[in-house]
């Protein structure tokens, strides 16, 4: 009698006791209703069936994606943009009851639902933000982070109220441009692209013109102050000679004057030049009678 009571009491016990798993919580139901959550890992107990049951909560990190879903943008452009959401069951007694109550406990329900929720934040985001701010070859025009952001504040507190879900983080997965909006995206861009071309080369062809204009004023400074220093310079020379030759003149006359006569058949007489002229007239004179002065000293010899 005693080992059966002993048994019966073990029996009881085990029936009694609950354990819950790390990454888990364990709601109590008494009759049905939740009465109470265990959050810490470990063993706890409960009155033994049917009087009390015990539930595990899946609090583990969840994924949930929005699918495709076509969104239009603040400019009137349609786009297709695909979501993720990062969720978890707030671990504290009133979220997890709050996700019982609603999704009974079927992650997989919650996920639908999510699904849902995001795709009409992505409809109310999209409509914040421009086509350039999402899709652009600048990348400081941008915006994802922003849109994410928004995107996590449309939905954060909803999922938290509604289902005792906490959202960890949302992420754009996919974005890309439906066939219409793409041609016309490629054409503005080509006109944007286009008409920065045609600033540049006017202001190319400006910067030219200027240029250009400033080398030829500068090339004829250049060319008239060294037209002036040669004028200088062969007026210089020119005065000089005119010394060189009066200095000449003044010490021998004659010879100065036969040296210019040969200075002038030098110039007017070349290889190919045929001349008929008077022996006994200048310049030619010097040819037959020679130097006066070798004439005065020939005759002076006996």
């Amino acid at each position: 009698m005693g080992w059966a009571a002993l048994l019966v009491a073990f029996a009881i016990a085990a029936a009694s006791l609950v354990q819950v798993r790390s990454g888990e919580a364990t709601v109590i139901t008494r009759f049905g209703n939740p009465s109470r959550v265990l959050l810490e890992p470990g063993l706890g107990w409960r009155w033994p069936a049917p009087f009390e049951a015990a539930i595990p909560v899946d609090l583990r990190l969840r994924t949930t994606s929005s699918g495709l879903q076509d969104v239009g943008t603040r400019d009137g452009l349609r786009i297709i943009v695909q979501a993720y959401v990062a969720w978890q069951v707030q671990g504290d007694p009133d979220n997890v009851q709050r996700f019982m109550r609603a999704v009974q406990n079927q992650p997989d329900e919650a996920a639908r639902q999510i699904r849902t929720f995001v795709g009409s934040a992505l409809e109310t985001t999209a409509s914040s933000f421009d086509l350039a701010n999402l899709v652009n070859t600048d990348a400081n025009q941008v915006r994802i982070a922003d849109f994410e952001a928004q995107l996590r504040q449309q939905i954060d507190q909803q999922l938290l109220t509604t289902y005792g879900v906490r959202v960890l983080q949302v992420g754009i997965e996919r974005l890309t441009l439906p066939s219409v909006t793409l041609t016309a995206t490629v054409d503005r861009m080509r006109a944007e692209r286009e008409t920065i071309a045609t600033e540049r080369t006017a202001i190319g062809k400006r910067e030219a013109a200027q240029i250009r204009s400033a080398a030829e004023r500068d090339a004829r400074i250049v060319q008239a102050d060294a037209t002036v220093k040669a004028a200088d310079i062969e007026a210089q020379s020119r005065v000089e000679a005119a010394q060189i030759y009066g200095r000449a003149y003044a010490g021998s006359p004659q010879l100065y004057n036969l040296l210019r006569s040969l200075d002038t058949l030098g110039t007017i007489v070349t290889p190919g030049t045929k001349l008929i002229l008077r022996t006994d007239a200048a310049p030619f004179r010097v040819l037959v009678d020679g130097p006066p002065t070798l004439d005065n000293k020939s005759g002076s010899q006996p």
